[in-house]
């Protein structure tokens, strides 16, 4: 069970209104732990995670209203101690005890640390190429294909995964950015401001990811090469496959659903089904989610646009504005702007921006058809051969089957090597004669059931060697 023992509470923190506070003091600590410019041998004590905590309270605000708890706690450090113990309680934290010094460490504990993930990630502050699972996929893959790893396997099984959750957090985010930025141009009505975030996100958000997801990265991209790999698995030899099965199985025995289904299959089908879904699917949505954003900022940027350019325009006040003077101000006031309005404006034409532009010259196409006449002796000789060789080596079905029954006679069952060759046609039906056992002749009432016996077939006169079969002709409706 999740909630059990120090876990019993563990989203309590998360629920006073502290809690953005708390939030913060989690990924301070979480990027003095976890992030590049972690020290990794050293051990968080108590004094410096009441420094991280203190520094995290500076950044972030109380929720509810402060009046309700003036006095509770004296200054920052206090209550950098309360959330330190609080954490600790609910199993955040883990306090650990040297028993060399007795100085106590705070790390993070295993559960604390998987749900503080989420919330560094949610801020946006850390650094992810989801482009790259798509790539990664390929590159697993092809790793598990040439040296038969099967870890190599799992890693594409998780990357493929997370093709898919990548899709869905994109779409959430430009879908967030398109009510954030009607939320914030509804409050302030601000051009300059809504364009510079609307850029600003294309600049560090849409270029460095979505862009490269779209073109260079795209799941249409790498999916034909992904199948390649899935088919050359697939057309592996039965004990590379056999090794690789009990491997998986002993590696990851979650996997086994039923003892008989393959976990081998499971996992490249499963890889196939999201390559598929994230390319039909997901990379479809994902073009019109952004289009959408685009599409709403473009409205919000003109109309903020339009009424920025109006607002010195007001043509109803400045009628109520007339209609309230008298005749003799109102006749005056219309006369200086007949006035300002009557004066000549002369503007002339800047020759920095006159550039004289070469004609461009249409590209003439001749589209006559020429008459190539009769063609020369020596051509229609070559085209005779051609046809001439073309029916020599020409072999149908109706062809092969006449064949096996002369061959048969009355009986139903033939030894390949006692099979006859008279002429250049039975040769040719002779090489042929193992496709009689396809599902096209059986589906046109034509049963041969083909078993090889074996034993290679050596000292012929047309073949080198060859394989030996027993045919054998179960049904005839044609006969």
């Amino acid at each position: 069970m999740f909630f059990s023992n120090e876990r019993l509470h563990f989203f309590r923190p998360l629920t006073s209104k502290y809690r953005e506070q708390i939030v913060e003091c989690l990924r301070l600590l979480h990027e003095r732990l976890y992030s590049a410019n972690a020290d990794y041998g050293e051990s968080l004590k108590r004094e410096q995670v009441l420094d991280i905590f203190s520094e995290a309270l500076e950044r972030a605000p109380l929720l509810d209203s402060e009046d309700e708890d003036q006095g509770r706690f004296r200054n920052n450090r206090e209550q950098a101690g309360w959330i330190l113990n609080n954490l600790v309680e609910h199993g955040w934290l883990e306090r650990q005890v040297d028993q060399a010094t007795f100085q106590s460490t705070y790390p993070f504990s295993r559960t604390g640390r998987l749900f503080t993930q989420p919330l560094v990630e949610a801020d946006g502050r850390s650094l992810r190429t989801r482009h790259r699972n798509t790539r990664n996929t390929l590159n697993a893959l092809s790793a598990f294909a040439e040296r038969g790893e099967v870890y190599d396997l799992l890693d594409a099984f998780e990357y493929s995964e997370r093709i898919i959750a990548d899709f869905t957090d994109i779409i959430a985010e430009l879908e967030e950015r398109k009510r954030q930025l009607v939320r914030e141009v509804e409050a302030q009505q601000l051009v300059q401001q809504a364009s510079d975030q609307f850029f600003d996100f294309m600049e560090r958000r849409f270029l460095p990811d979505v862009a490269i997801r779209l073109s260079a990265d795209s799941v249409e991209k790498h999916r034909d090469r992904i199948q390649q790999v899935l088919q050359r698995i697939r057309r592996q030899s039965n004990t590379w496959k056999a090794n690789a099965e009990r491997e998986l199985r002993r590696v990851a025995p979650d996997l086994v659903a039923e003892p008989g289904n393959s976990v081998l299959w499971y996992l490249l089908d499963s890889i196939e089904l999201r390559l598929r879904n994230a390319s039909e699917i997901m990379l479809p949505a994902l073009r019109r989610t952004l289009q959408s954003f685009t599409k709403r900022a473009d409205i919000i940027i003109r109309q903020l646009s339009y009424l920025q350019t109006q607002k010195h325009n007001d043509i109803v006040g400045l009628c109520s504005t007339l209609r309230g003077l008298d005749q003799t101000e109102f006749d005056a006031r219309l006369a200086a702007a007949g006035e300002a309005m009557a004066s000549i404006r002369l503007e002339l034409v800047d020759p920095q921006q006159v550039r004289l532009r070469e004609r461009q010259l249409r590209r003439l196409v001749h589209s006559e058809m020429l008459d190539p006449g009769d063609p020369d002796p020596e051509t229609r000789r070559e085209l005779a051969v051609q046809q001439l060789l073309e029916q020599a080596f020409q072999i149908n079905a109706s062809g092969l089957r006449n064949y096996l029954r002369s061959a048969l006679g009355a009986g139903r069952r033939i030894d390949s090597r006692d099979l006859p060759v008279e002429n250049a046609a039975d040769l040719l039906a002779l090489s042929h004669i193992i496709s009689l056992g396809s599902a096209d002749h059986a589906a046109s009432g034509f049963r041969v059931r083909v078993q090889p016996t074996g034993q290679t077939i050596t000292g012929e006169t047309w073949f080198n060697h060859r394989d030996g079969f027993i045919i054998e002709l179960e049904q005839d409706n044609h006969a």
